[in-house]
């Protein structure tokens, strides 16, 4: 019997990238939707601290193990910006669409050469809501940013975040290969690291 797992985001693709990843530890992961639970508060100005709030607050709502992760873009021409704001940098309510144009027009006047970003990504396991020492992990993928969108795949910025060792952007990776070279997928391998030192118990479902 697999054991559950809250993943303290809405995001379906994002749970499907988890769930792949994970299910070979025989965790079921559960999107927080599916248990009533509303998105946490997210009010921090780093990636850990916002990873772990959520965590916290899923574990609080449900009881079971929560595990959330906080991440995003940065662009070094833009001071690391949109970071723990990527997916509201156009603004509330936001598309992936509506945020890489956005993010093309404060690019418009910097050349290529210093268009260098990276994705980052900080990954928070907690075994119950009171946990002291919750497990973390993360990672970073660095590229550039195109001056337009290529390919259909992935999500957020991946249209634009250009991969110059493969010739590609994120977008036009299957989803295998984007998950052994990602931010995630790096924070990912960390966490199970981890996770095969330090296994769920049952006892990690009591708060």
């Amino acid at each position: 019997m697999s054991q559950k797992l809250v993943l303290a985001s809405n995001n379906a693709k994002k749970a499907f990238e988890m769930q792949t990843l994970l299910a070979p530890l025989g965790l079921e992961i559960i999107p927080q939707a599916q248990l009533g639970v509303n998105e946490a508060e997210e009010p921090h100005f780093t990636f850990i601290e916002n990873a772990l709030a959520k965590a916290r607050h899923a574990a609080i709502v449900t009881g079971l193990p929560a595990i959330a992760d906080d991440s995003g873009l940065c662009v070094a021409a833009l001071g690391g910006a949109p970071g723990i704001h990527s997916a509201r940098f156009a603004g509330e309510f936001k598309s992936d669409e509506q945020n890489n144009q956005f993010l093309l027009e404060r690019l418009s006047d910097t050349p290529k050469s210093k268009r260098d970003a990276w994705y980052y990504c900080c990954l928070v396991l907690v075994h119950h809501a009171n946990d002291p020492c919750p497990m973390i992990a993360d990672g970073q993928w660095h590229g550039f940013i195109l001056d337009a969108p290529r390919g259909e795949g992935g999500f957020g910025y991946d249209p634009l975040f250009w991969l110059p060792e493969l010739g590609k952007s994120a977008a036009e990776l299957d989803p295998a290969h984007k998950n052994a070279l990602s931010h995630r997928g790096i924070a990912m391998r960390r966490l199970l690291e981890r996770l095969q030192e330090q296994p769920l118990s049952k006892e990690s479902e009591q708060p």
